[in-house]
């Protein structure tokens, strides 16, 4: 069973097939599926998809959104995070270098995250953008205990070790299936077994050869697919790493 580590299963663009998005994901092989949260306003919806069986989620504010986030937000994520023990995670939070206007808030908003998880031994889940060196060097500074997901990786072996060494995971999607991620191919070969996950970051990240279409967990397949090739081991034996490591990161039971 292919568990995808990261995917946006409750926006929009699902909304018309989400029930047909599941079942493609299960006949491809994709038993379980991790959504995190990304503003106050899709926190309901997240939380709703959770109560699936085959759903488990975190709840955070992403970078993205810094315009969708007001006052009050970092409060009410605490208190959903005390109210809601079945959250595996805080996150989507992180740093999107590429919007120089927000930047400074940005890193105020994802400070305060990251003490939210520290204090509540929290994995994170972090959107990390032109920005792997500075967000290991804070994640440094304050020690967390429970590590987390530093998701969409496409940075060199150094840097995603730097991350290792802080008990986090790279998480590996469509970024993968290009011929010129060359610096990212090296960096896969490089990771130890328990070092990543896969994920589609759906409907975003669309894979090589589906630019321009909504991306779906059934393509995870094709993901594992390459890691596999890149890595010089059978797709069972990476999808198998995987699905044990987003289980030990996230606290996910067997079953």
């Amino acid at each position: 069973m292919l568990i995808d580590a990261h995917c946006h299963l409750d926006f929009e663009a699902f909304d018309d097939d989400r029930e047909a998005m599941f079942d493609r994901a299960r006949a491809a092989g994709v038993g379980h599926f991790m959504v995190p949260g990304t503003t106050r306003e899709r926190w309901p919806d997240v939380l709703a998809l959770g109560r699936r069986d085959d759903v488990h989620v975190s709840l955070g504010l992403h970078p993205y959104f810094m315009h969708e986030h007001g006052e009050g937000d970092v409060e009410a994520l605490a208190q959903m995070l005390d109210d809601h023990p079945e959250v595996r995670a805080l996150g989507e939070c992180g740093i999107d270098a590429r919007f120089e206007k927000t930047l400074d808030d940005q890193w105020e908003l994802f400070n305060v995250q990251l003490r939210l998880a520290k204090a509540r031994h929290l994995p994170v889940v972090i959107h990390c953008v032109h920005a792997n060196d500075k967000v290991s060097k804070r994640l440094r500074q304050l020690d967390l205990p429970a590590g987390g997901l530093i998701h969409a990786f496409a940075g060199s072996p150094d840097q995603a070790w730097k991350f290792l060494d802080l008990g986090f995971v790279v998480g590996l999607g469509g970024a993968v299936t290009y011929q010129r991620a060359q610096r990212l191919w090296r960096t896969v070969k490089s990771l130890p077994e328990d070092g990543f996950v896969l994920e589609t970051d759906s409907p975003d990240m669309p894979l090589c050869g589906y630019q321009g279409q909504r991306n779906e967990p059934a393509r995870i397949v094709q993901v594992c697919e390459m890691v596999a090739t890149l890595r010089g081991e059978t797709t069972e034996a990476v999808a198998a790493q995987s699905t044990a490591t987003v289980k030990r990161v996230f606290g996910l039971p067997d079953a």
